[in-house]
C-alpha cells in the first residue's frame, strides 16, 4: 500500500471524514488479517494434533485437513495484497505489492499454502504499519479540525444569544465564547477578558491573557473568562484553516530525492521478477528453484528504501507544526540545511514593532510627570503607536490624564490638541517650527535628538517643554537566535530597514550582525538579495510579510514572522513562524540536517537489506517465511529511526514561559522612564 492517495486536499469536513473512513478500512484489514492468521496458526496444530497425512501426486506426506484450513488462510490474507496490485497495475502504477502479490499466487500454486499465508501476514502487518503511519499525519490534521466547534453562540442586536452553526458566520457577526468553550472562528475581542490556550495554532506553551482589541483564533480553547468576540475570519480563511491548508500541501509535495526514487521505481519490480524467472529457469530441482524465486520476490520488496523518505518527512513535518512551524513544500526543509545567509528585516522580525517610551528630557522647572501627562492627554484619541505607547506609560505610571478637546491630527507629522483650556502640540521638531512653536530650547546641545531614538517633541502654550524619546525594543530571543545561526555556521547576517541609520545602527550592533542596511524601500531589500544569491549565497529572508513581500519570494528560502495574523506573510513566504519566535530558525536549519541525516540512514539500511537478503535467497539459504519476517522486521526499523524526529526540538517548548517572564513587568512597579543624560 502507498501513501500517496492520502495527500489529496480535501474541505476540512471531508478530510475528518477520509480520515475517520481510511481508519475504518485499516480496522477491517486488521480484523481480516488476524482472522487468516488464526486460519494459518490452525492449520499448523491440525497438522501437529489431527495427523491423517496422505501421499499427493508426488509422493509427498500431506494433511487434507491441515491444507483446507491453511488455503483459506492464506486466501484471506493474500487476496487483499493481489487485489491492490491488480489496482497498481490498471493505474500502470508500479509499487512492492506486486512482487508480494506474485510470491503468494506461486506458493498457492506449489500448493505451499501455510508459506503463502505467513508471507501474505508478515507483509500485510507491515503495510498496516506504513499505512497508520500515513493515517498518524491526516489525522492530526483532523484533529486541528476537530478543534474548531460546530456551533457557536451569536449575539443579536437585543443583548440576547442564538446558537448557529460555525459555518453560518459571517465577518461582522459577534459571537460569545463562555469558559471552556474552543472558539469557532478568528476575531477581535470586543467585550471581557479571558486567557486562551492557542498552543495549537500558535505553539505557545502558556495561555495568552486577550482583552479588549485583542486578536483571538479559531480552534483555541477560551480558558477563564467570558468573551464577546467580532468575526472576522471564518472556515478555510482562519488561522486554523490555513495551518491545514499548510500541512496538506507540504505532504502533497516531494523532494527530489523522493521523486528520483519514484522514477526509478517503474523499473525496479519487473528486474526482480526476471531475476527471478532466471534462478528458477536455470534450476536443476525446479520445484527448488520456484521457492528460491518465490523467496527473492519476498526478498525484493523494497519496503524499507520506499518508507526511508517519507516517514522522515512527515515526522519532521509534525515536528515542526508543534512548535509553529508552518512549512509549505518539503523542498523548503531540505534547503534549510544549506543555508549560508540570513536576511533580517528590523521591525517586527528583530524588534517587536511596539514603540516604548524609554528616556525623557524635559525643559528646565518642568517636571517629567507633567511632561508626560500634558503629551499623553494630548494623544489620547490618536491610534498611531507612538501615541499609544506615550498613553500605556502614562497609565501604568498611575499619571492621571485629562481628557483632550479641539483635537486634530497631521498623519506623520503630530498632534494638536486643548488640555485643560492650553494649546498642547506633540509631534517632530520642523512641523512644531512650522505651527509657530518656539523651538529656541533645541539650541542647548542638551536637547538635541538622542542617538537611536524615535523622537517626540512637546509644546504647551507654544513653547517647548521637553522631549520624549521611544524606541522599538529588540525581541529578547533575538540575539541569543543570532548566535546560534552563527554557531551553525552561517557567516553572513544582514540587517535591513527603512528606519534612520543611527537607530539602525543600534538595533544591529545590539543584535550582533553583520552588516546593516538603513533607509531602504522594499526593492533595495530585493536588490540586496539577488546581489547575495550572484555571491553563490543560499539566502533566507526573514520579514513580516508586508513590505517584505518581494524580498521574501526571492529568497531561497522566506520565513514569514507571525503568520497567524497576516495574511500577506502567509501567502509571499515558503515558511510561517506562527509564534513569532526566532529561536524556531537555527531550530528549523539543525530540524533539516537532522531529518536529512536520518534519511540518509534509513536509505543505506534499505540498500545493505535488499543486498544481503537478496543473495541469501537466491543461494536457499533464506526460505520465503523468514524473508517475511526480516522485511517486517526492517521496515519497523526505518520507522522508529524516522519517529525520533517527532521529539526533536523539546527543549524549545519551554522558551515561551521564559521570554514571557522576561517582558512582563507589574504596573504597579513600572517607573516613569528618567530624564536623559546628555
Amino acid at each position: 500500500m502507498t501513501t500517496a492517495g492520502m495527500a489529496a486536499a480535501m474541505p476540512s469536513r471531508e478530510t475528518v471524514q477520509s480520515v475517520q473512513a481510511q481508519t475504518g478500512r485499516v480496522g477491517v484489514m486488521m480484523l481480516a488479517t488476524m482472522v487468516g492468521g488464526t486460519f494459518i496458526v490452525a492449520s499448523f496444530l491440525t497438522g501437529i494434533f489431527f495427523d491423517e497425512s496422505l501421499r499427493d501426486s508426488t509422493g509427498t506426506l500431506r494433511n487434507p485437513h491441515s491444507d483446507v484450513i491453511a488455503l483459506i488462510g492464506a486466501v484471506l490474507l493474500g487476496l487483499p495484497l493481489v487485489w491492490q496490485s491488480l489496482v497498481h497495475l490498471y493505474r500502470g502504477e508500479s509499487h512492492m505489492d506486486e512482487l508480494v502479490a506474485l510470491a503468494v499466487i506461486a506458493a498457492i500454486a506449489l500448493e505451499e499454502y501455510q508459506m503463502a499465508g505467513i508471507v501474505a501476514f508478515f507483509m500485510i502487518i507491515a503495510n498496516l504499519v506504513e499505512t497508520r503511519t500515513a493515517l498518524g499525519a491526516r489525522a492530526a490534521i483532523a484533529e486541528l479540525i476537530r478543534l474548531t466547534p460546530q456551533e457557536a453562540h451569536r449575539v443579536l442586536a437585543d443583548g440576547g444569544e442564538e446558537i448557529v452553526a460555525a459555518s453560518a458566520l459571517r465577518p461582522g457577526d459577534v459571537i460569545r465564547v463562555r469558559p471552556g468553550d474552543n472558539i469557532a472562528a478568528d476575531g477581535a475581542v470586543i467585550r471581557g477578558e479571558s486567557s486562551v490556550n492557542q498552543a495549537n495554532v500558535t505553539g505557545e506553551s502558556l495561555a495568552v491573557d486577550k482583552g479588549v482589541g485583542a486578536e483571538v483564533y479559531g480552534g483555541t480553547n477560551n480558558l477563564t473568562g467570558a468573551l464577546d468576540v467580532r468575526v472576522t475570519k471564518v472556515g478555510a480563511e482562519t488561522a486554523l484553516g490555513r495551518v491545514q491548508s499548510l500541512i496538506l500541501e507540504a505532504e502533497r509535495t516531494k523532494i527530489p530525492l523522493m521523486r528520483l526514487i519514484d522514477r526509478y521505481a517503474g523499473w525496479y519490480t519487473p528486474t526482480v521478477v526476471m531475476l527471478a524467472a532466471v534462478v528458477w529457469f536455470f534450476a536443476e530441482d525446479k520445484s527448488e528453484g520456484m521457492k528460491k524465486a518465490i523467496a527473492m520476490l519476498v526478498a525484493g520488496c523494497p519496503c524499507a528504501l520506499v518508507l526511508a523518505t517519507p516517514t522522515a518527512i512527515v515526522a519532521a513535518l509534525s515536528c515542526a507544526a508543534r512548535l509553529g512551524i508552518l512549512i509549505k513544500n518539503v523542498i523548503n526543509l531540505e534547503s534549510a540545511r544549506s543555508l549560508t545567509a540570513i536576511v533580517f528585516d528590523k521591525t517586527g522580525t528583530l524588534t517587536t514593532g511596539e514603540l516604548s517610551v524609554t528616556q525623557m528630557r524635559p525643559a528646565p522647572g518642568v517636571d517629567g510627570a507633567e511632561l508626560l501627562r500634558a503629551a499623553a492627554s494630548a494623544e489620547q484619541l490618536s491610534k498611531h503607536p507612538a501615541a499609544r505607547a506615550l498613553v500605556s506609560i502614562a497609565r501604568q505610571a498611575k499619571i492621571e490624564l485629562s481628557d483632550p478637546t479641539d483635537f486634530e491630527e497631521t498623519m506623520g507629522r503630530g498632534v494638536r490638541a486643548t488640555v485643560e483650556g492650553g494649546s498642547v502640540m506633540v509631534g517632530r521638531s520642523a512641523w512644531l517650527a512650522e505651527k509657530g512653536a518656539d523651538m529656541s530650547l533645541l539650541s542647548d546641545p542638551d536637547y538635541q535628538d538622542a542617538e537611536g531614538l524615535s523622537m517626540l517633541y512637546v509644546t504647551r502654550g507654544g513653547r517647548c517643554i521637553g522631549w520624549i524619546g521611544l524606541e522599538d525594543k529588540t525581541r529578547p530571543e533575538a540575539r541569543s537566535a543570532i548566535d546560534a545561526l552563527r554557531e551553525l555556521g552561517i557567516k553572513t547576517l544582514t540587517m535591513v530597514t527603512g528606519d534612520k541609520w543611527s537607530v539602525a545602527k543600534r538595533v544591529a550592533a545590539e543584535m550582533g550582525c553583520t552588516d546593516v542596511h538603513a533607509e531602504v524601500l522594499p526593492e533595495d531589500k530585493l536588490r540586496l538579495v539577488d546581489e547575495l544569491k550572484k555571491r553563490g549565497h543560499c539566502v533566507c529572508v526573514i520579514g513580516d510579510g508586508v513590505n517584505d513581500a518581494p524580498a521574501l519570494a526571492a529568497g531561497h528560502l522566506g520565513v514569514a514572522m507571525g503568520a497567524a495574523g497576516s495574511d500577506v506573510a502567509i501567502n509571499s513566504a515558503s515558511i510561517a513562524l506562527m509564534n513569532n519566535d526566532l529561536s524556531r530558525i537555527p531550530f528549523l536549519i539543525k530540524l533539516s540536517r537532522g531529518a536529512t541525516r536520518v534519511i540518509s540512514q534509513n536509505l543505506v539500511f534499505g540498500v545493505l537489506f535488499i543486498l544481503v537478503v537478496m543473495p541469501l535467497a537466491v543461494s536457499g539459504a533464506l526460505t520465503a517465511v523468514p524473508a517475511a519476517f526480516l522485511h517486517t522486521i526492517a521496515s519497523a526499523v526505518v520507522i522508529f529511526n524516522s519517529a525520533r524526529l517527532v521529539r526533536f526540538g523539546e527543549e524549545l517548548a519551554p522558551h515561551n514561559e521564559v521570554a514571557e517572564a522576561w517582558t512582563y513587568q507589574p504596573p504597579e512597579t513600572m517607573p516613569i522612564p528618567e530624564a536623559a543624560t546628555a
